[in-house]
């Protein structure tokens, strides 16, 4: 299937011409006019994003290990034009988290159909500080269990890409040299000081998860966890761009302190889609008004809007377009080690993306070439 008269998004930026699918698979990207195919009528086009930290949406829970309520998210999140997500847990006991992500490995071999695909596995918890849980439930928070670890990654296949962890517990230096083998080791939910953050760093941490939010601000005297990923040119953080989690202005600091290592995520949970009410995660409860989630006592308890919305938000905060573009595709894509098959138009590629209207609305999204919305 060929289409025509585009504005298509290329690892060199926008190019006027169309592409080739075939097979599920992008089989040719040109410039220029050709004679026959699917007309865009100048649409711009863009690959499907990639959500590397969602916990739910669509009413549905990743950590409630339903694997109805799994596709009922994938289905929600490719309508929003999220074609590939790493479907995250929450800090629960072990056993509950070896069920979620069975789940997700049986989904990841067999796509149903209209579903975003299950790219792996993001492992938020149980590894954290007391003091930074945020929404994280406290009864269930753990040290670094190396073995635990690996047992859960081998009981899904090796679907986990990402685990977070605090640097200042006990064991974390050990726990990160054994599983950078298998996975991203990324800091997150920290009280830790720029020493020990450091140290995770030199051990071979390579992820920041939502950058300022569960960890210590940035100060002059007292840079933190912060300053010690923004100095490391081979470390990448995420973002929440929901404009409630990080104000725009931090949110253009974000990008300038980690130049072209900044990924879009939503956090998302299942009030994501949804209307205001009562929720739970991770066993707690979670009210959505006015479009913020949050726990009884006023925490903030994750987002509610989808990948595409923050993305869209990124540009109209001043992000630069095209780098808000790769923040929510091929960057994230790279942290999951999923980089060669998802996340740009390159022939060779699975041919998901989506053709946007004005201001990057979404029109209409397509898996493995096939339209679903």
């Amino acid at each position: 299937m060929r289409f025509i008269n585009a504005q298509v998004f290329t690892p060199a930026g926008f190019v006027c011409g169309g592409f080739e699918v075939e097979d599920g698979r992008f089989s040719a990207v040109f410039a220029g006019e050709r004679a026959a195919g699917t007309d865009l009528k100048g649409a711009a086009v863009i690959p499907g994003l990639v959500d590397i930290h969602t916990h739910g949406a669509a009413g549905a829970d990743f950590s409630d290990a339903s694997s109805e309520g799994l596709s009922r998210m994938a289905v929600h999140l490719a309508r929003c034009g999220v074609t590939s997500f790493a479907p995250t847990s929450m800090t629960l006991p072990y056993e509950r988290l070896a069920a979620a992500f069975e789940t997700a490995a049986v989904l990841s071999k067999a796509r149903p159909a209209d579903c975003a695909r299950v790219t792996g596995i993001h492992m938020e918890g149980p590894f954290f500080s007391e003091k930074r849980k945020g929404a994280q439930n406290g009864a269930y928070l753990r040290l670094p269990d190396p073995d635990a670890f690996r047992r859960l990654w081998a009981g899904c296949g090796g679907l986990v890409r990402i685990v977070d962890l605090a640097p200042e517990l006990d064991g974390a230096l050990a726990f990160t040299r054994c599983t950078k083998e298998y996975c991203t080791v990324s800091v997150a939910h920290t009280d830790a000081d720029y020493e020990q953050a450091r140290a995770v760093f030199t051990a071979g941490a390579r992820h920041l998860t939502h950058l300022f939010n569960a960890m210590p601000p940035i100060r002059h005297r007292e840079p933190g966890v912060i300053g010690a990923a923004s100095e490391r040119e081979d470390v990448t953080a995420e973002l929440i761009c929901d404009g409630l989690h990080v104000h725009p202005s931090a949110v253009r600091m974000a990008f300038r302190l980690f130049p072209g290592r900044i990924c879009l995520i939503s956090d998302s949970l299942r009030c994501c889609g949804m209307p205001d009410g009562e929720y739970e995660l991770g066993g707690q409860q979670v009210r959505l008004s006015g479009g913020v989630a949050r726990l009884p006592d006023g925490t903030i308890a994750g987002a509610a809007a989808d990948l595409y919305t923050d993305m869209r938000n990124a540009v109209r905060f001043g992000i630069d377009r095209d780098e808000a573009i790769r923040a929510a595709t091929i960057r994230p894509a790279a942290v999951i080690g999923k980089a060669a098959e998802i996340g740009s138009i390159e022939v060779g590629k699975l041919a998901d993306f989506v053709v946007c209207g004005a201001d990057l609305r979404a029109e209409s999204v397509y898996i493995n070439g096939e339209r679903i919305c």
